[in-house]
């Protein structure tokens, strides 16, 4: 729980930091201090998924067994997703178009993947790791990240359209997946993390060195090869590696070299470095587009301005131009209605995590199935990830703002979720006993 704590905070801290960033940073220098940000927050996502890669896992030869738990990942990951959107769109959008819905599907996706990584170990530090709910979570967990990267590749698509670059990008993306399946688990490289975290840095530095060069062919629709998908995938093919732990109780325990206490200190060091820097990266506040009320009281403006006949020049500062909201900043924040925002996105985005309940009926206890669905709530880096590559596409306001507060309530609330599914999970063993 502490350490979920901290994670949140961090996070929140990070956000508060950036609202007063273009204040204390000449102008000069603040567009290149937020690429040097988004560069690093880049780096520690690749260490991120390489490690969730490292942990990914499956029988090649009962493959039949896995068809059913990607449904139901996928299917957990789809609708806490369009929930989000469609509360995106209809609620925070000042009008429902073909660009509001292309920016939520894509600010939304950061409701999909559970935090595989706290997760587990969360789990772990409970006492879970021998129930039938934390087997078949590890699956789900992994699969549902692996989901929302490939969703990803489309989703890119759908915002920008077909573009030949898109078709490029598309077929580096096919090798990658064939490679992971390939070697799954067969690369013999180092996973300590110096060795993870230059790997990291190659893959962002390939793939930056790729977007400014096709910025010289195309400025409009450059090649971004996302490093979601590669560091992934690379994670995948590196081969498990162990370590022995001297231990004076417990005599010499043989643990995977990820487990060892220095590789655990220092990968909660990059999650905590990573959660700073994504605070850091959010937009002003005073971007935001406001609540629904302040939206309404612009609109009211231009209609007034209208029937009086009295449209000037400064009409432009009220009429959004097309893909961009309201000009609010003269209107003052209502935080009121940004925490109930918050509160409902929060619980839609767990609502729709919920799906699990009505699986595995022969399995399972239907009070295993629903600390199997609560287990799936816990957010973190992935979906932090996707608030980056959101902002990345220069989509901002209120969106963003809320998804970014309801990922640190769903951090915070992590700890809860774990007791929560303690409790199920006990009544089940005692109702077993008697």
């Amino acid at each position: 729980m502490k350490n979920i704590v901290l994670l949140s905070g961090f996070l929140l801290m990070g956000l508060i930091f950036s609202q007063f960033l273009p204040s204390l940073i000449l102008p000069d220098y603040y567009t290149d201090f937020m690429h040097v940000v988004r560069s690093l927050t880049t780096i520690a996502l690749g260490f991120i998924m390489i490690r969730v890669g490292y942990e990914f896992d499956i029988d090649k030869n009962n493959l039949k067994s896995y068809g059913w738990d990607y449904v139901v990942a996928a299917t957990a990951a789809t609708f806490p997703w369009i929930f989000v959107a469609m509360y995106f769109v209809f609620v925070l959008s000042d009008i429902s178009t073909i660009t509001a819905w292309k920016e939520a599907l894509l600010a939304s996706r950061f409701a999909a993947p559970t935090s595989a990584g706290i997760l587990f170990s969360m789990l772990v530090a409970g006492g879970l790791a021998g129930t039938w709910m934390y087997k078949k979570i590890k699956i789900l967990a992994i699969f549902d990240d692996l989901d929302t990267v490939l969703l990803m590749i489309p989703l890119k698509m759908f915002l920008v359209g077909w573009k030949w670059q898109l078709g490029i990008i598309m077929m580096p993306m096919f090798i990658l997946l064939w490679s992971a399946w390939r070697y799954l688990h067969q690369l013999r490289i180092p996973i300590t993390w110096p060795w993870v975290t230059t790997y990291s840095v190659i893959i962002t530095l390939i793939s930056e060195i790729i977007y400014y060069s096709s910025k010289l062919m195309d400025e409009v629709v450059p090649i971004h090869i996302e490093v979601l998908l590669p560091t992934f995938a690379l994670g995948c093919m590196i081969v498990y590696q162990t370590i022995v732990i001297k231990n004076k109780k417990q005599g010499d325990l043989e643990v995977d070299i990820i487990e060892s206490p220095n590789e655990k200190k220092i990968s909660f060091l990059v999650s905590i470095i990573f959660m700073v820097l994504v605070g850091l990266s959010m937009p002003a506040i005073v971007d935001i587009s406001g609540s629904s009320s302040e939206i309404n009281v612009v609109n009211q403006k231009i209609v007034d301005a209208y029937i009086m006949d009295d449209l000037s020049d400064s009409k432009d500062d009220l009429i959004p131009q097309p893909g961009q909201s309201p000009n609010l900043e003269s209107l003052p924040v209502d935080w009121g209605w940004v925490a109930i925002h918050v509160f409902i996105v929060t619980l839609l985005s767990n609502l729709g995590k919920l799906f699990p309940l009505f699986c595995y009926r022969k399995e399972a206890h239907w009070k295993e199935r629903l600390a199997l669905s609560v287990g799936m709530f816990p957010r973190g880096e992935v979906g932090a990830g996707v608030l980056i590559i959101s902002i990345s596409y220069g989509i901002g306001g209120i969106m963003i703002t809320v998804a970014m507060l309801s990922l640190a309530l769903n951090l915070l609330l992590t700890g809860v979720f774990i007791v929560i599914v303690k409790k199920l999970l006990k009544s089940v063993e005692v109702k077993v006993e008697v």
